[in-house]
C-alpha cells in the first residue's frame, strides 16, 4: 500500500499460501481486464524474503497454524467507507466479541446527505475512540489480536483514508498482519458468519445507499457480476425522497420512507418502473427520483415543513407519494432479481441461497417482496440481522478472517510510517467480472472502473 514497504518476517510463517499480489503485469495477462492507465500499488504482498526485523511482538510465540488452531484467530475490523465509523473484534469461530458504530446522523440531517469532507472530519474525530471501545468491550488489548482488517474500497476516498491510516498505525505498532477488504464482498460474506452452513456457490443481492449489486458468488474471491446500478442506487433514491418529503433523516431515508409509506396508498400515484425495456439485470433510479420530485412539486409540498407539523391533508399526500415510490422502487429490484436468479441457475445449478445484505436490506418491505421472488424460484433467502446489514466492523473483520485463512494478507506496516505515505485506496473497485449478457453500455459505466476487480486480482495472483 505504501511504496516504502520492507521485507519482513511473517509472524504467520506457517501460513505460506500465496497472498494476493496486486500486480499490474499479471492482471493484464487476463484478457477481460483493460489496460491500466497507471500502476496499481500493492496492498497485499507475496512474501519471498524472510529476514530479521525489529519489532518485539514478532518474537513472541504467536505464529498461528490456520489449519489446526483456527480458533485462535482474533481479528479487529475497521470500516470508514462512508458515513459510519465502525470497529469490531471477531473470533474465527464466528463469535462477535464487540461491535461499535459511531453514526453521523446529525451531519446527514444538516447536509441532507453525506458531505465527504465533513464525513472525513467526523471519522477523524472518533476513530481512535471507536477502535479503543471495540477492544475494551472485547476485554482484549492490541497484543491479543491476530490481524487487522480494514476497508480499502469501494467508498469515499476521504473517508477510506481515515480507516486505513488507523489500521496501518495500529498494525505497525504491534507488528500485526493487515488485510485490505472489499466493502461489498464483506456485505456478502457476513451472511456466512450468521448462517454457518451457507456454502459456495450462492447468489448475493447487495443494496445500499451507493450500490445495487447482483453477483454470483462461486467461491471466496470469485464473483460474477450479473447486474449493477448505472447511475443512482436505491438507497440514494430513498434518501432524496425522504429529504423532499420533509422526513426525519437521522436514521437515514429508508426507514423514514418505509414508516410513512404504511399510511399511504401505494397505487395512488403511477410512477413508471425504470428500465422495463432493458432485458438485463442492471438498475437505474435517477429517472424515478425525477418522477418523485415532480409529483412532490405538483402537490405543493414544502420540505421545510417537517411531516410531523404538516396538516392532515398534506401528510396524506406525502404518505401516498412515499408508498407509491416504495412500490415501484422495490418492483424494480424484484424484476431484476428474478432475471438474475435465472441467469445464475444456468451457470451454477447448485445455487440454493440468495443473500440480501446492505443498508437497504434492513427494510422489511424490501425483504418481504424479495422473499416472494426467492420462494417462487425455489431458493432460500438469507438476510443478516439489521445490525449487520448496515455498515459495520463485524463484516470487515469476518471478511478478513475468510481471506486470512487462505493466506491473503499484508505484512505489518512500518512502525513509524510517514503521515504522507501513499495509501492504496480504491473508491471505485468492482467486485467481480461482468457477465457478457449483462454488460451495460451506459456512459457512466464506461468510466466507472479505476481498479481491476477483486476477482481478477485474485485470479492473476493464482497464475503467478
Amino acid at each position: 500500500m505504501a511504496s516504502n514497504l520492507t521485507p519482513f518476517t511473517s509472524r504467520l510463517a506457517l501460513l505460506r499460501k500465496p497472498s494476493i499480489r496486486f500486480s499490474t503485469k499479471a492482471v493484464q495477462k487476463l484478457q477481460f481486464i483493460p489496460k491500466l492507465s497507471r500502476p496499481v500499488a500493492p496492498f497485499l504482498h507475496r512474501t519471498t524474503d524472510f529476514v530479521s526485523v525489529h519489532y518485539s511482538s514478532c518474537l513472541k510465540a504467536r505464529a498461528i497454524n490456520a489449519s489446526s488452531q483456527d480458533e485462535e484467530l482474533v481479528v479487529l475490523g475497521i470500516e470508514t467507507s462512508c458515513d459510519d465509523t465502525a470497529a469490531a473484534v471477531v473470533r474465527s469461530n464466528g463469535e462477535i466479541l464487540s461491535q461499535v458504530v459511531s453514526s453521523q446522523a446529525d451531519l446527514l440531517v444538516r447536509y441532507g446527505g453525506v458531505a465527504p469532507k465533513m464525513a472525513e472530519e467526523a471519522h477523524s474525530l472518533v476513530i481512535d475512540q471507536v477502535v479503543q471501545e471495540a477492544l475494551d468491550k472485547a476485554k482484549l488489548t492490541e497484543e491479543d489480536l491476530s490481524a487487522v482488517a480494514v476497508t480499502i474500497g469501494p467508498g469515499l476516498s476521504l473517508c477510506l483514508r481515515v480507516g486505513v491510516r488507523k489500521a496501518r498505525k495500529l498494525a505497525g505498532a504491534y507488528a500485526l498482519p493487515i488485510i485490505g477488504v472489499h466493502h461489498m464482498e464483506a456485505h456478502a460474506l457476513v451472511a456466512r458468519l450468521v448462517q454457518s452452513d451457507l456454502q459456495f456457490p450462492f447468489m448475493a443481492f447487495l443494496i445500499s445507499g451507493g450500490h445495487n449489486l447482483l453477483v454470483l458468488a462461486s467461491d471466496l474471491g470469485h464473483y460474477i457480476q450479473l447486474g449493477t446500478t448505472i447511475d443512482d442506487a436505491i438507497g440514494e433514491a430513498y434518501d432524496k425522497t425522504a429529504k423532499w418529503l420533509g422526513l426525519d433523516m437521522r436514521k437515514s431515508g429508508g426507514p423514514a420512507v418505509e414508516e410513512l409509506a404504511r399510511e399511504g396508498d401505494e397505487k395512488s400515484i403511477i410512477f413508471k418502473v425504470p428500465m422495463k425495456q432493458h432485458k438485463d439485470c442492471n438498475f437505474s433510479y435517477a429517472g424515478l427520483k425525477t418522477q418523485v420530485r415532480m409529483a412532490i412539486e405538483s402537490k405543493n409540498i414544502d420540505a421545510a415543513i417537517h411531516v410531523a407539523a404538516a396538516s392532515e391533508q398534506d401528510r396524506k399526500a406525502r404518505a401516498d407519494i412515499a408508498a407509491s415510490f416504495q412500490r415501484v422502487a422495490v418492483l424494480h429490484l424484484e424484476e431484476k432479481c428474478e432475471r438474475a436468479i435465472e441467469w445464475a441457475m444456468k451457470i451454477e445449478p447448485s445455487v440454493k441461497h440468495l443473500v440480501v445484505s446492505g443498508g437497504v436490506a434492513s427494510n422489511q418491505y424490501v425483504r418481504s417482496r424479495l422473499n416472494k421472488i426467492v420462494e417462487k424460484k425455489g431458493l432460500q433467502l438469507v438476510c443478516p440481522p439489521p445490525s449487520l446489514c448496515s455498515d459495520n466492523g463485524t463484516m470487515i473483520a469476518w471478511a478478513g478472517i475468510e481471506h486470512f485463512r487462505m493466506g491473503r494478507y499484508d505484512p505489518p506496516p512500518p512502525a513509524c510510517e510517514p503521515e504522507d505515505a501513499v495509501l492504496d485506496l480504491r473508491p471505485r473497485w468492482p467486485l467481480g467480472e461482468e457477465l457478457a449478457q449483462g454488460r451495460s453500455e451506459a456512459r457512466s459505466m464506461k468510466t466507472a472502473r479505476i481498479h481491476p476487480s477483486l476477482t481478477s486480482l485474485i485470479q492473476a495472483s493464482m497464475q503467478q
